[in-house]
């Protein structure tokens, strides 16, 4: 706004009113741009759509009809807010009807917006495929709108497009209710009758009629009804985009389990056996700083876990399961934590501990456009000490794939939960496998059986055993498991909602140890024969059981002698053997900043690769894109007989910089947002500091980015004739080249600094609009 704010705005001649038109002509850009993100957030609900459609909940326009009117406030809003703030600002027409008039058009125009960008998101389903076709959407509205390029200039093979543009309706509805105002109609010169208004209307190849106001407005009208039907339809007939899982057949699952039934667990051991034990949290908390107004969630909590022992932790939601998880594995990263962690008697220094732990998430977070056996080179490639060679390295991958029983799976493409690539049953022993070739001596692992059936669970366990019969020390988080899978377990930590203890012990055969110990609890009901022992466990434990019978079972635990025979085992464990020596690392990552940053790319490049939908979407939207200006620039740059042919020329170069820049940025952002999650994942797990991640993720977009660069230069420069010497056309392909980059690194920067892809493309629109408008087309510069 002030930038068009003047001491003075004159209404003098035909650059005066080119001013007006720039003012105009980013004021609809602004409308149109803020309607983008609503294709990110569509494509976000696609998902949950198709469900509901498919079992029958509604039907396609029921949802869509909705979805419009619920956007009507929103767009007069944003009309009310621009216009009310611009409009006598810069200086526009003073009449009161003009400027209702200006604010009506911009409300429709963003309505259109909503439409056409939702039409696309239910076309494309997919983020990348989405936001690619929207920018080609965008640059043929804009560059057939009248402002870029004027109507007489368009290739009489283009003209149809000119006419189907939203924005030459627009521009020429806001062209006409502003220069066809009284004080526009000045004449132009003392020998013409033609007014000032009707010129610069005129030399835009715009038509100078008062009615076209309102044939604007009925095309609007018009444009937002077809493209909410059209959104309709593709709702109705379109389907989500192919889904294929790498399932093994039950023959084959069957096979590998006979082949391995009597057999030796295998397996490299680990670097070292680690007994891990927690001491008491104090009770007086309060006394050093747990106030009333902070709630505590782990209270009183003591236990240990062994080498080749299987724990589970269990116990009702809001017990603090996960949480005491993450304090032990040492990823919380907020609140207070009191206590002493002993690792095989010493105590516990994080930074060598995530050295030798492997903490498996609930969420099975992988990068999908890598096969499992790159992903488990990756992790090794990086975990490993340096003194493994590659040789022993790669056989301990192979290990670790027969281990979980993937190997027959070493090809296939992770892909994305639920849409591609594995199934929920092998992305969790994939995620067992990522922590295992970092050949730990600890490993955590939360809830590694949620969301599976009994058949996938089964599977996953077999995993969990043999890896704990490789020496390892194992803990699990179970929620509500079944009979079988309770089973597996050797110990069991049982804690009750506020975060007690009220069992740490062994399970012992067919759980009778468990049982043992609660039944002699007076009041307790006994068992029933073959009821599953950690449903009963969890039932006769409630809170409800416990003020019914007017006990309280972490005190009752805390007296018995199972209590006092955990705690002689804690001051055990926590006695360093005689003769050993603290753990210690001479570096924080396994490997050096040199060999993180190779492992990065290697793994960047092979992600690039395999991702069509990104890369070769791109290529081939950015080459329609330069046989699209080539075509509607045709041979402009040997047109210079007045101003309107070098204006058009500059639209040629504004096109160039901008539309293809832009489309780089938010073509990148999902494949960012994406990975993003997996860097915090494999960051915390001490893989690899933050720069060289940074570095692989900016060093493979250059190539892709160069050999863009050089097909659109060649062609833009070639079809539009510019002039024709090496070195104008080396700067052209120069500053294309560097634009592309940094356009594409700011829409990385964008997904690093917000909290989610759809808060990164809210702000990168506003920082588009602001370069849009200092690009020197707009408002030429001072």
């Amino acid at each position: 706004m002030t930038l068009f704010l003047r001491t003075e705005m004159h209404q003098r001649s035909i650059n005066d009113g080119n001013l007006y038109m720039g003012a105009m002509f980013f004021n609809l850009l602004h409308m149109i741009f803020n309607g983008f993100p609503e294709m990110s957030m569509m494509v976000g609900r696609l998902p949950v759509f198709y469900k509901q459609r498919d079992l029958l909940f509604y039907p396609a326009w029921a949802y869509a009809l909705p979805t419009w009117i619920v956007k009507i406030p929103l767009s007069l809003l944003e009309a009310v807010i621009l216009v009310s703030i611009t409009y006598y600002v810069i200086g526009f027409a003073p009449e009161v009807h003009r400027f209702f008039r200006q604010m009506f058009l911009l409300f429709l125009l963003h309505q259109m917006a909503l439409g056409l960008f939702k039409f696309i998101a239910s076309l494309g389903r997919n983020m990348i495929i989405s936001q690619t076709f929207g920018s080609f959407a965008l640059v043929v509205m804009f560059v057939l709108g009248g402002f870029v390029v004027s109507r007489e200039d368009v290739p009489s093979w283009w003209i149809w497009a000119y006419w189907c543009s939203p924005m030459s309706y627009s521009q020429n509805a806001l062209a006409a209710n502003e220069f066809l105002a009284p004080r526009w109609n000045k004449p132009i010169s003392t020998t013409s009758n033609k007014t000032l208004g009707h010129a610069i209307i005129e030399a835009r190849g715009l038509f100078a009629e008062a009615n076209f106001y309102w044939i604007g407005v009925g095309a609007l009208i018009g444009f937002c009804i077809i493209f909410n039907l059209l959104f309709t339809l593709a709702l109705t007939y379109l389907n989500p985009l192919g889904k294929s899982q790498a399932v093994l057949s039950e023959d084959v699952i069957e096979e590998k389990h006979a082949s391995r039934t009597g057999e030796s667990r295998h397996g490299k051991k680990p670097r070292s056996v680690e007994s891990t034990s927690l001491k008491t949290i104090p009770e007086e908390m309060k006394n050093e700083g747990v106030d009333q107004n902070r709630l505590q969630l782990l209270s009183d909590i003591s236990g240990s876990f062994r080498p080749g022992v299987l724990t589970a932790l269990v116990g009702v939601s809001g017990a603090g399961k996960t949480t005491l998880m993450d304090v032990l594995a040492g990823r919380k990263t907020g609140g207070y934590i009191e206590g002493n962690i002993s690792i095989s008697g010493y105590p516990k220094k994080q930074e060598t501990f995530a050295r030798i732990s492997g903490y498996c998430e609930q969420n099975d977070i992988h990068s999908p456009n890598v096969t499992v056996y790159e992903s488990l080179v990756y992790s090794a490639w990086l975990r490993l000490p340096q003194d493994v060679d590659k040789r022993t390295r790669m056989m301990f991958v192979q290990e670790v794939m027969e281990l979980v029983e993937l190997t027959s799976l070493k090809d296939a493409l992770v892909g994305l939960p639920g849409v591609t690539g594995l199934s929920t049953e092998q992305r969790k022993r994939l995620t067992i496998a990522v922590e295992l070739v970092a050949n730990p001596s600890i490993i955590f692992m939360d809830e590694p059986t949620s969301g599976l059936d009994a058949r996938a669970a089964a599977i996953v366990m077999r995993t969990v055993r043999n890896t704990v019969d490789t020496g390892r020390t194992v803990v699990c988080t179970i929620h509500q498991p079944s009979i079988d899978i309770f089973e597996a377990f050797d110990e069991l930590l049982l804690m009750k909602r506020g975060g007690q203890v009220i069992y740490a012990g062994p399970l012992g055969h067919h759980s009778h140890k468990l049982v043992e110990y609660f039944e002699a609890v007076e009041g307790v009901s006994q068992i029933t024969e073959g009821y599953n022992p950690a449903t009963w466990v969890l039932e006769v434990s409630s809170t409800s059981t416990e003020e019914s019978l007017g006990i309280d079972f972490a005190d009752i635990y805390r007296k018995s002698s199972l209590y006092e025979w955990n705690q002689a085992l804690i001051k055990e464990l926590s006695t360093p053997a005689p003769g050993s020596k603290d753990l210690n690392f001479p570096t924080q990552y396994a490997q050096s900043f040199r060999v993180q940053g190779m492992a990065c790319l290697w793994k960047q490049y092979w992600s690039y690769w395999r991702n069509p939908h990104y890369v070769v979407v791109r290529f081939f939207f950015s080459t329609v894109v330069a046989l699209l200006f080539g075509s509607i620039f045709w041979d402009l740059g040997t047109k210079r007989g007045n101003q309107q042919d070098v204006l058009n020329i500059l639209g040629a170069l504004y096109c160039s910089v901008l539309f293809i820049g832009v489309t780089n940025a938010s073509s990148v952002q999902p494949v960012v947002d994406m990975e993003r999650t997996v860097f915090y994942r494999e960051k915390a797990a001490g893989l690899y500091s933050a720069f060289p991640y940074a570095f692989g993720q900016v060093v493979v977009e250059v190539p892709y980015i160069l050999v863009q660069t050089v097909v659109y230069a060649l062609l833009v420069y070639s079809m539009i004739a510019f002039e024709w010497t090496a070195v104008k056309f080396f700067w052209f392909l120069f500053f294309m080249f560097f634009t592309f980059l940094y356009f594409t690194f700011f829409g990385m920067v964008t997904v690093a600094t917000t909290p989610n892809f759809h808060v990164a493309a809210i702000i990168s629109s506003a920082f588009y609009s602001t370069w849009n408008l200092f690009s020197g087309f707009i408002i030429p510069r001072p």
